[in-house]
């Protein structure tokens, strides 16, 4: 019983710390095809590596343009390992 009630915990805590991509997807496509505002790269054509640099650049604030404190607010709450484990890219 025990281990079924921190399995549930474990993977609550995970579910809730996981980025909300569903948010991203409102402004990049849901097939993350689009140039967001007109103006972002296509997320669709980011390699995974490019993808998690580029997140963790907005929240340090050393990447991106015009739209980088739209992006830096977006991704200030999660931590570097969350940004990393969005699975995002090819």
């Amino acid at each position: 019983m025990k281990k079924i009630v921190l399995g549930t915990l474990v993977c609550s805590v995970a579910a809730f710390a996981a980025v909300n991509l569903g948010a991203c997807k409102g402004c990049h496509g849901q097939n993350w095809e689009k140039k967001a505002l007109g103006t972002s790269k296509v997320v669709a054509n980011m390699t995974k590596a490019e993808v998690t640099a580029a997140l963790k650049g907005y929240k340090a604030g050393t990447y991106g343009g015009a739209q980088k404190g739209l992006m830096k607010a977006q991704v200030a709450k999660y931590s570097d390992a969350d940004l990393a484990g969005t699975g995002v890219g090819k």
